[in-house]
């Protein structure tokens, strides 16, 4: 039986332990962002436990999918966060909400370290992190002595912190889509349109001062209120997130697509001018020709109009002529679509 010495050194070190796990605790429920999350936390198990190896994994295809992609692609993250697939994860935690601690061969293991290095620790602890209830990943420490993490030792402060760190998540989520709402048409994903008039002068500002090309596309679909009326509201809604992802993916990483409102969107395009831009809507008309939305065993073509606009034509003179402009033309496209007239080089319909 211990004597009383070493029983209080027990409950002295279990003691500081405590307050430990109390300072990380007390630190991580203040934030408000996923990527401050993980530099805090794991600098802060690092200094208050000296862990040499502290890092992050995350199920893939989790409602952290957007952060997880953003984060995984940042070199300043590489060495402290990785994605593993659901199946990987159950198999070596059996989806267990407490933590699991393990000594000795970690290879089985290599899959849940950063970028599957071979880490030269002897002993690891796996603690399950939840959002909603439901496990999306695991904060991970490392440590050379198998003796660290050794299965037998107490692992309830662990799985507590854990408990704090997912409550955490929960705030960061709710925060996140608080703010991407305030930015984001919540149907499509694209910028809304106060924030695409914010942009629209921004670059046109921009365009005037570097003497550069700047073009904006409106447009909107055809026919999109049969297609609501008969199909129902349900495809509709499919039918805009399908025209939000094409366009999207048609275009360069410095060109914004945004809705404007209903059915109507805008492209508006950095360094490109008029004929290029009408030239990049060709391509994407015949794009949609041969891939109409396909939805509930049913296809729908994708027929829309659109108007040009740039930097380059007459009476420019600010962000707000330059979206009327555009506006014009696309006006002008759906007149003449509706009088079966062909259309010009600034005016497009499918």
């Amino acid at each position: 039986m211990p004597d009383l010495k070493t029983i209080l050194e027990i409950v002295k070190n279990n003691e500081e332990t405590a307050r430990k796990f109390f300072e990380i605790e007390k630190r991580i429920l203040t934030i408000l962002d996923f990527p401050s999350l993980v530099e805090l936390l794991l600098a802060e198990i690092s200094n208050q436990f000296k862990i040499p190896y502290s890092w992050i994994s995350l199920i893939g295809k989790s409602d952290l999918a957007g952060f997880i992609e953003k984060l995984a692609a940042s070199e300043k993250h590489k060495k402290h966060l990785n994605i593993v697939d659901k199946k990987t994860f159950e198999d070596l935690t059996g989806m267990r909400s407490e933590p699991v601690l393990v000594n000795g061969d970690l290879s089985r293991f290599i899959p849940l370290f950063p970028e599957g290095r071979r880490f030269p620790i002897r002993s690891i602890a796996i603690a399950p992190i939840a959002l909603d209830g439901n496990i999306i990943g695991s904060m991970n420490q490392g440590d050379p002595s198998p003796d660290r993490f050794h299965p037998d030792i107490d692992g309830s402060l662990l799985e507590q912190l854990a408990v704090k760190v997912s409550l955490c998540l929960s705030n960061v989520i709710a925060h996140e889509k608080v703010r991407f709402l305030a930015f984001h048409d919540p149907l499509t994903g694209l910028l809304n349109r106060r924030v695409m008039d914010s942009v629209l002068e921004r670059e046109y500002l921009r365009a005037r001062r570097y003497r550069t090309s700047l073009s904006l596309v409106f447009l909107d679909l055809d026919r999109f209120k049969e297609v609501n009326d008969i199909q129902g509201h349900g495809v509709g809604d499919e039918l805009l997130k399908y025209l939000a992802q094409k366009l999207s993916g048609f275009c360069r990483k410095i060109d914004i697509v945004a809705r404007f409102a209903g059915d109507e969107f805008l492209v508006l395009l950095p360094e490109t001018n008029k004929k290029s831009a009408q030239l990049l809507m060709e391509r994407i008309c015949a794009h949609f020709t041969d891939h109409p939305l396909r939805s509930g065993g049913k296809s729908t073509p994708v027929s829309f109009s659109y108007g040009v606009a740039s930097v380059e034509d007459a009476g420019i003179g600010d962000s707000r002529t330059l979206l009327k402009k555009a506006d014009e033309a696309l006006y002008e496209a759906k007149k003449a679509r509706k009088a079966g007239i062909s259309i010009g080089r600034d005016q497009a319909k499918l």
